[in-house]
């Protein structure tokens, strides 16, 4: 009989849920592990903001001393190159004079026929070595051995100062690098401060804002500190002096602190007078200045000339405590002695700050101080 039962069916419809399935928890393994590997980076506080703003101006103005050092090194390379090349160009035309006379004498030994081996001696590159080969000393006038005597000195000395000429020129191409790579440097850190700042919500700048302006609350009130010890001392000198026998009422001024309170007062008013001027890295004046800048010019003002930039400047003079500050002074900052100003008295200065400021007064107390010195 035959067999009438139906055949069975294959139910799979459980395989292709059981699949997605997979899929999906595969995907919410790879989102979980992907959210994992790269977590959100919280934002940075306005304090941090601050400090690296701070940090980044830093080492702009570090970079500017290396440019200033730079741009100073490639100035005085190009002087010697130029005096160099001038001195060349005058022995060159010195030698051109010496062989025209040499070949004058040529020319005439040439057509007096007999002597033709001394044109041929006196026409040579190298007349001197053709003069001791042949031994024709006594063939020729004296005038005419000085003649080849000048001659192969000038040679010698053209020879000499081309060489020192292109060893200089080496040595400005150096310098003219090392110029190039320092701007960009500072340029970087410059751009990277403006994009930082750049970044900042009208809220945060309110707030960094607010925490400049407690800095510089704080900076004045350790100046007026100073400022007060200062005139305390002061006023108990003057209280001694006034109690030695002979002594008038106040402290008499001796020849060398009259003298430097005068250079001072010259440096002090020119400072004065450069007040809102922007600050411009590698500027020198008149119309911008970087920091050293301003303080070389304001000393030269003076008389006195102070080197270009702070780290030769701090080595200038006498160093000096900061609590025997006098104006004129000069009040050094970081340790890489990055900074300089002017000390105005009360615990003031006057400098040039960063891009983006103006010349202007501040406290000592802004920046963390290194040092300070008397230029005179």
């Amino acid at each position: 009989m035959a067999d009438h039962r139906k055949p069975r069916t294959r139910i799979r419809a459980a395989v292709p849920a059981v699949s997605l399935t997979t899929a999906a928890l595969a995907s919410v393994s790879l989102l979980t592990q992907s959210a994992q590997a790269a977590p959100v980076q919280p934002k940075p506080s306005i304090e941090d903001v601050q400090k690296k703003v701070d940090d980044l101006y830093r080492q702009a103005g570090t970079e500017t001393q290396k440019y200033d050092r730079a741009k100073e090194s490639t100035a005085l390379q190009r002087k010697k190159v130029d005096k160099l090349l001038d001195a060349v160009a005058k022995r060159t035309e010195q030698l051109n004079e010496s062989r025209r006379e040499l070949g004058q004498y040529a020319a005439a030994q040439y057509r007096g026929g007999p002597l033709a081996s001394t044109a041929t001696m006196l026409l040579a590159d190298d007349p001197q070595s053709y003069f001791d080969q042949n031994q024709m000393m006594k063939q020729v006038s004296a005038q005419q051995t000085h003649a080849v005597d000048d001659y192969t000195t000038q040679q010698k000395a053209a020879a000499k100062q081309r060489g020192e000429a292109t060893a200089q020129l080496e040595t400005l191409a150096s310098s003219q690098a090392e110029l190039k790579a320092t701007k960009e440097q500072v340029q970087s850190k410059l751009g990277e401060t403006r994009e930082l700042l750049s970044k900042l919500t009208a809220e945060e700048k309110a707030r960094l804002a607010a925490l400049e302006k407690a800095r510089q609350k704080a900076a004045a009130k350790k100046a007026a500190e100073l400022a007060a010890k200062q005139a305390a001392a002061e006023k108990a000198a003057k209280a001694a002096a006034a109690k030695k026998p002979g002594s008038g009422s106040s402290t008499p001024t001796t020849g060398s602190s009259g003298s430097y309170s005068a250079k001072a007062a010259k440096v002090l008013a020119f400072a004065r007078a450069q007040m809102g001027k922007p600050y411009v890295w590698g500027a020198t004046g008149p119309s911008s200045y970087d920091c050293s800048g301003l303080t070389q010019a304001a000393w030269k003002a003076a008389g006195i000339d102070l080197p270009r930039t702070t780290w030769d400047q701090v080595k200038v003079g006498t160093r000096v405590a900061t609590a025997d500050l006098q104006p004129g002074d000069l009040v050094f900052f970081y340790d890489d002695i990055s900074h300089v100003g002017i000390y105005i008295g009360g615990g003031k200065m006057i400098h040039a700050p960063h891009t983006g400021a103006n010349v202007r007064e501040e406290s000592i107390y802004y920046m963390p101080i290194y040092g300070s010195v008397r230029p005179a």
